[in-house]
C-alpha cells in the first residue's frame, strides 16, 4: 500500500526530505497482510531473494557463484529515475515497534533510467536490519516533481523464514563463477588420451557448473598436439581429444547441437617442441563457453 502523509523531516547527510516548510510525502510499504517474500533461485550458482512493493516495485537481493561471496541489491521500480536523484537508506522501526531508534546505512545517487543499486556492505547491513525487525527505507525527491518526497521501505514481515533458506541457498554455492571456467585449458600426458591430475580438477569444475546453468549456449573445444609423430596421425589424436571431451558435456546436458569441436593437430602451437615442459603446453585441448549476457 501507498500512505500519503504531510510531514517535516530533516534528514543530515546531504538529503533534506523537508527544509521549514512542510513536504508531502508519498510512503510505498507492503502492510502486515501485504508483506511476501520469495526466493527466485535457489541453485548452487545462484540465490534470488525477493519482496513485492505495492504500487512502486521489487526489491531483489542477488548472490553468485564465485570466489567473492557477492551480494547485490537492486531496487526494481516500475518507474526508473527521469534524472540523476540522490537518496539516503535509512533502517527504521515499522509503525508496530515505536520507541525503537532508526539509523543511517548509506547514501545513494540512482542513475537515470536505472533501478536503484546498493553497495555490497550495505546490502549486507539491509539484511541484517530485516533480521532484526526493522524496515530499510530508501528516501528521495520525485524527480517529476521536486517538492514532493518518496519513501520505499521493505518490511520485515514474514522474512525470516525466506531468509534462512536464502543464507542455506548462500552456503551451498559453488567458489568459482561462469568466467572462472569460461575459457579453460586441459593439458594431456605425453603420447597417450589421458589428461593431467590438474586438467581432470578443471574439467570436473565446468561439468559441475554446466549441470547447473541452463543458459549455456555455445561450447566451442579446440583439441592440438604436440609435433611428435606424423602430421596425419596428430590430427586424428586431436580430434579424438576432442571428441571425448564433447562427451563430458553431453553427459552434462548440454545439447549436441550446441557443442563444436576442431581437432587441430600439432598447427598452433603455443610453445617450442623442444623441452618436454614446452612438448606437454602443446598437448592441449581449449574450451570456450558462451551464454546470453544478463
Amino acid at each position: 500500500m501507498w500512505v500519503r502523509v504531510l510531514c517535516a523531516m530533516t534528514f543530515g547527510i546531504g538529503l533534506s526530505l523537508a527544509t521549514t516548510a512542510q513536504a508531502e510525502l508519498r510512503h510505498y510499504v507492503a502492510s502486515l497482510e501485504q508483506s511476501s517474500w520469495s526466493l527466485s533461485d535457489n541453485t548452487p550458482i545462484i540465490c534470488r531473494l525477493e519482496h513485492e512493493i505495492p504500487s512502486y516495485g521489487k526489491a531483489v537481493f542477488t548472490s553468485r557463484a564465485g570466489k567473492d561471496h557477492d551480494l547485490n541489491f537492486s531496487l526494481d521500480m516500475w518507474v526508473k529515475p527521469d534524472e540523476v536523484t540522490n537518496a539516503k537508506l535509512m533502517s527504521m522501526a515499522p509503525a508496530w515497534r515505536p520507541g525503537v531508534v532508526s539509523r543511517p546505512i548509506t547514501d545513494l545517487t540512482y542513475q537515470k533510467y536505472f533501478s536503484g543499486e546498493v553497495p555490497k556492505k550495505a546490502a549486507w547491513s539491509m539484511l541484517n536490519e530485516l533480521e532484526r525487525g526493522m524496515q530499510p527505507t530508501f528516501y528521495y525527491a520525485d524527480w517529476y516533481n521536486r517538492s514532493s518526497k518518496v519513501a520505499v521501505g521493505l518490511s520485515a514481515a514474514n522474512f525470516g523464514r525466506r531468509y534462512a533458506e536464502f543464507k542455506s541457498c548462500l552456503a551451498n554455492l559453488l567458489p568459482y563463477s561462469f568466467d572462472d571456467i569460461a575459457f579453460t585449458v586441459l593439458t594431456y600426458e605425453f603420447g597417450g588420451s589421458e589428461l593431467t591430475r590438474y586438467s581432470k580438477a578443471q574439467i570436473a569444475k565446468v561439468q559441475e557448473y554446466l549441470s547447473y546453468d541452463p543458459e549455456v549456449e555455445l561450447v566451442l573445444i579446440d583439441a592440438y598436439t604436440d609435433s611428435f609423430g606424423g602430421r596425419s596421425v596428430n590430427k586424428k589424436v586431436s580430434e579424438k581429444r576432442a571428441k571425448s571431451v564433447k562427451q563430458l558435456f553431453l553427459a552434462a546436458g548440454i545439447p549436441d547441437e550446441r557443442i563444436h569441436t576442431l581437432g587441430h593437430g600439432e598447427r598452433r602451437h603455443v610453445a617450442s617442441n623442444e623441452t618436454k615442459d614446452e612438448r606437454a603446453r602443446n598437448r592441449r585441448v581449449v574450451i570456450r563457453l558462451s551464454k546470453p549476457l544478463d
